[in-house]
């Protein structure tokens, strides 16, 4: 068996808007995400009871559903509902439910981490709840949980390739095609592997890199 390296290359225009779309859709769920868990850790600081509770039957849902079953419900179940919704917001919208869920276990563990005696001395002196949690916990919850942030980052990058089941044209649906149209599977699947080693693997490293910086508080020098 020989490889059509010309076939490669005239590929290479289409597998490189694939990864724009990838990495489109694994930023926008990973800020999304990021601020759905935010709030949560919020709500589970002031120790809101029916909040909270929520909070924790939202963790539980959706981390105990597969990623692709809650895809379909969005795409294909919403719109019976009056909701359309395009391959690509089902998938923000997917991934964010998701990875809300994972960031608010990773967050809520570092809160939990802040020593108490940190944030009975900001009491004392009189900061509100909002000042305390601005000031003195997320600051440190948030350097705490760095290691965890970063894995669960990645982790949402790479779960981007679940959402080509619904047509979002990212690098998975992109060789899917072309495996369909042209029959070339060997060749696709090692441009596929060879995207995802070079799309992965800096970005790991560079948040492995800023993550031990900003635990050594080097950040920005």
């Amino acid at each position: 068996m020989t490889f059509d390296f010309a076939f490669i290359l005239s590929t290479l225009p289409a597998f490189l808007r694939a990864v724009g779309v990838t990495l489109q859709v694994g930023l926008i769920a990973i800020a999304t995400s990021l601020l759905v868990a935010l709030v949560n850790a919020a709500l589970l600081v002031f120790r809101t009871p029916y909040l909270s509770r929520l909070v924790a039957l939202y963790v539980e849902l959706a981390r105990n559903t597969p990623l692709l079953i809650q895809l379909f419900f969005v795409y294909f179940a919403l719109p019976a509902l009056g909701f359309n919704l395009s391959g690509f917001w089902a998938a923000i919208i997917t991934m964010t439910f998701l990875g809300g869920a994972y960031l608010t276990e990773v967050l809520r563990a570092g809160v939990e981490a802040v020593p108490l005696a940190q944030i009975e001395s900001g009491k004392s002196i009189g900061l509100s709840d909002w000042q305390l949690l601005r000031h003195v916990i997320l600051p440190q919850a948030g350097i705490l949980s760095l290691p965890a942030l970063f894995a669960n980052f990645i982790f949402l990058l790479k779960e981007t390739t679940v959402v080509s089941a619904v047509a979002v044209p990212e690098i998975l649906y992109t060789t899917k095609s072309y495996i369909a149209l042209y029959y070339k599977t060997y060749e696709m699947l090692a441009v596929l592997t060879l995207i995802c080693v070079l799309l992965f693997l800096p970005l790991s490293l560079l948040l492995s890199r800023l993550e031990r910086r900003l635990q050594h508080g080097q950040f920005g020098s």
